[in-house]
This record gives C-alpha cells, sequence and structure tokens, in this order.
C-alpha cells in the first residue's frame, strides 16, 4: 500500500442548495448519517452525468430538493478526510456547485435518515468542520 500522503486525492461532487435573494438568501443543510454532524450534499460523481448534474443527483437523494438552476461551474472546493472501514481517511477534494432550489419533496430516498434546516450562511458556516466550506458559506 503506498504512503497515504502519495495515495492520488479521490473526487466527490456537492450541491450547495440556496433560496431566496442576497441579504435574505439560505442554505439547506443537512446531518451525515454517520456522524450526525451538518454538511451540504455530496456524493462521488456517476457516469453519465456533469458535476453539476451528479451534485443535483445528491441534493435530491439526501435532501429531497427539486432544483430550479444549478450552475454548471463549480463556485469552489473543498476538501476533507473520508473514514474508511480499515480506521485510515481518505482525502477527498469536493467540488461544489451552486442550485438553486425551487421545493422540497417530503418522500426522497433518504427521508427520515438525515435532519435538514434552511439556515443563514453564516449559522451553517459556523457548523461545518472544513474552513474552505466556510469561507464558501461566508462569501454567499
Amino acid at each position: 500500500m503506498r504512503p497515504l500522503i502519495l495515495r492520488p486525492e479521490a473526487v466527490q461532487v456537492a450541491a450547495l442548495c440556496v433560496r431566496g435573494r442576497k441579504k435574505k438568501q439560505e442554505v439547506l443543510m443537512i446531518t451525515s448519517r454517520g456522524s450526525g454532524r451538518w454538511v451540504v450534499p455530496k456524493g462521488w460523481p456517476i457516469d453519465g452525468k456533469t458535476g453539476a448534474e451528479a451534485a443535483v443527483q445528491e441534493a435530491w437523494e439526501e435532501a429531497g430538493v427539486l432544483a430550479e438552476q444549478v450552475d454548471e461551474d463549480p463556485v469552489g472546493s473543498f476538501d476533507y478526510g473520508k473514514g474508511q472501514k480499515d480506521g485510515t481517511t481518505q482525502p477527498v477534494r469536493v467540488s461544489v456547485y451552486r442550485v438553486r432550489v425551487d421545493t422540497l419533496a417530503d418522500d426522497f430516498p433518504e427521508a427520515g435518515q438525515r435532519e435538514r434546516r434552511w439556515m443563514l450562511p453564516e449559522e451553517a458556516a459556523n457548523l461545518v468542520a472544513e474552513p474552505k466550506l466556510q469561507d464558501l458559506l461566508r462569501a454567499l
């Protein structure tokens, strides 16, 4: 096995789900299934989908998001360490796509497995662990 610092970084996509305009803008945060900490919907790239399309798919599965609009280019990225079953941590780079939300469905694939909540970007930034994600939230 290669040393951790030499292993290739894995890539994920995330949806920064927003509603409202300018000073009244809110972001949708969800809890992770494992630790229960606040995160944005994210997951692995999906064959045949762009990064933006995969981010919208994750937002649907994890939070019931019905997207109104998604930016095709990422608004930024952040890094985190994904815990593995063997106790190691895999470095992951997450590309973040802004998703304007039309509505939230009550019935979606991970309903009942996560909490979801709209909050002000500053509040969300104070709840997430990743510094670059905090910066993206505060920049809204």
